[in-house]
């Protein structure tokens, strides 16, 4: 373990906690914008539908899902499920996806988030994003800018644009160009162990799995760094500050 020039984030259940995730409310905020509703499909109706083809896509399978390796974004999900079934709306895709987000799993920052991006920051590390998401990726840098306005992230990467989802090592190379730094200086925290953790490693980067505000089911991994808080991870730095000035 040697001190990071880089942090990067996983963004849900990570640098922000969902709420759990309610598809019907999603649509219904989108189905107001409907110009056109050729079954006169209620929000239900819709969702039942999106989530039969999600299933056909293995998006919905709790294990499948965080080892699908590219990315399926709203971009070309939503034209299908709506047109499918004759529904047109009035908005484009970045506003559906905003919509739909923030009806069907607001957010708040995970307690001490803030205070630990400033802590990096006062230690001249710096640090970015990597989150496999579907939605738009400005729609995704809007959320995470609104709900942690005081970080300085120097990148914000969403898969929806990228192809490729953690754990493939290709996006955590991405991020490596973009910071231009080798794997051996930058840290990973996140909360799955598959996309995260095992993404991490694959990519030879330094990972630190963050459970403190995780929404499924884990077994611990004595091997792995695990926090439950950011303080704890602030405790981490400074013991590896303090070994390497000594080491000097």
């Amino acid at each position: 373990m040697r001190l990071p020039k880089m942090v990067l984030f996983d963004y849900g259940q990570t640098l922000v906690a969902e709420e759990k995730f309610d598809g019907v409310k999603g649509t219904r905020a989108v189905l107001q914008y409907a110009t056109k509703n050729k079954y006169n499909l209620s929000a239900e109706e819709v969702q039942e539908h999106a989530n039969r083809i999600n299933t056909e896509l293995g998006r919905l399978d709790p294990i499948k899902r965080h080892t699908m390796e590219v990315e399926i974004p709203n971009s070309t999900f939503l034209p299908y499920l709506y047109e499918s079934v004759g529904i047109e709306l009035s908005i484009g895709p970045s506003e559906v996806d905003r919509l739909f987000w923030d009806a069907a799993s607001p957010g708040q920052p995970t307690n001490g988030i803030e205070v630990f991006l400033e802590y990096l920051k006062e230690k001249g590390i710096r640090t970015g994003v990597i989150s496999n998401i579907t939605y738009d990726s400005d729609v995704v840098k809007e959320r995470i800018n609104r709900l942690i306005p005081s970080n300085e992230f120097e990148f914000i990467i969403a898969t929806s644009s990228y192809l490729f989802r953690k754990p493939n090592k290709h996006i955590f190379e991405l991020a490596l160009e973009k910071a231009n730094l080798r794997p051996e200086d930058v840290w990973y925290i996140g909360d799955n162990y598959v996309c995260d953790v095992k993404g991490a490693i694959g990519a030879g980067i330094f990972p630190v799995w963050y459970i403190g505000a995780i929404d499924l089911p884990y077994t611990e991994d004595k091997d792995i760094c695990t926090i439950s808080a950011w303080e704890e991870i602030i405790e981490l730095v400074d013991c590896v500050c303090q070994r390497e000035q000594e080491n000097e």
